[in-house]
C-alpha cells in the first residue's frame, strides 16, 4: 500500500470518468439522431404532394419549395448511401433505422454501466488502501510514545 498505487487508482478512475462522457455524449448524439428520423416519419405522415414546405440550403438558409411527388422519398441509408423510395417503404427503412439507432442507445448505455461498475470497485480499493493507511499512521503514532 503506498501513495502511489493511490494515485494510480485516481488516474484510473479519472480516466473512466472521461470515457463515460464521452459515452454520454454519444448517447445524446444518437438520440438526436433518432429525433429527426422521429421528424422525418411524421412529415412523411402528414405532408402530400402539392404541400409547400421550407427546403434547409444549409447556413441557416431555407428555400420555400413545393412537393411535387410525396411518393419520390430519398432516405439516406448511412455510409454515403441513399435510395429513393416510395412513402410507405421509405417510412419502413427510417422505422429500421429508428431500430439500429435504439440499439446503438442500448449498447452505449451498457458500456456506460460496465464503466462504472468498475468505477464504483475502483473507488472501493481507493479507500480500503485510504484506512490501511489511516490505520497504520495511527499505529505508528502509538508506538512512538514512551510507557510511564
Amino acid at each position: 500500500m503506498s501513495q502511489q498505487q493511490l494515485q494510480q487508482l485516481s488516474q484510473e478512475l479519472q480516466e473512466i470518468e472521461e470515457q463515460i462522457e464521452t459515452l454520454r455524449t454519444n448517447v445524446e448524439a444518437v438520440q438526436q439522431e433518432k429525433t429527426e428520423v422521429d421528424e422525418a416519419i411524421e412529415a412523411l405522415d402528414t405532408l402530400e404532394t402539392g404541400s409547400t414546405v421550407q427546403m434547409p440550403l444549409g447556413g441557416g438558409a431555407y428555400l420555400r419549395t413545393t412537393i411535387e411527388n410525396i411518393d419520390e422519398v430519398i432516405v439516406d441509408l448511412g455510409a454515403d448511401y441513399a435510395a429513393e423510395f416510395e412513402e410507405d417503404d421509405a417510412v419502413d427503412a427510417l422505422e429500421n433505422k429508428k431500430e439500429h439507432l435504439d440499439d446503438q442507445i442500448d449498447e452505449l448505455n451498457a458500456e456506460i454501466a460496465e464503466l462504472e461498475t468498475e468505477s464504483d470497485e475502483l473507488e472501493q480499493q481507493a479507500q480500503q488502501l485510504q484506512q490501511q493507511a489511516m490505520q497504520q499512521q495511527m499505529q505508528g503514532m502509538g508506538q512512538g510514545q514512551p510507557d510511564e
